[in-house]
């Protein structure tokens, strides 16, 4: 069993291929590809989690589509003074799917 943690949109997040994940909006190029940086790889029993051995891993994924997440809202109010706001929220987001480890 191989799987990689990575970094991706301001997360840690756990992959393997096939895995599919939402994360923060990321930019891909122009085939959708994202090549992700690897923070730990656990191949098996070898773990490796040094700087210099983790420089060689690539972690790719494509990008399957850009959505929104859902609405938040939200709402401020101070008693007596007749102080009301109200403002909403929506992530931009990203599903990746991760095609390789290497």
């Amino acid at each position: 069993m191989v799987y990689a943690i990575v970094r991706a949109g301001g997360r840690q997040e756990k992959v393997e291929v096939g895995t599919v994940v939402t994360v923060d909006r990321v930019q891909a190029d122009e085939q959708g590809a994202v090549e992700l940086p690897a923070l730990l790889l656990v191949d098996g029993d070898k773990v490796t989690s040094k700087t210099e051995e983790l420089a060689k891993v690539k972690v790719t994924a494509e990008v399957v589509e850009d959505l929104r997440g859902p609405k938040i809202n939200i709402q401020h109010f101070k008693n007596k003074t007749g102080y009301r706001r109200r403002l909403g929220h929506r992530s931009e987001l990203t599903k990746l799917k991760i095609t390789g480890i290497k």
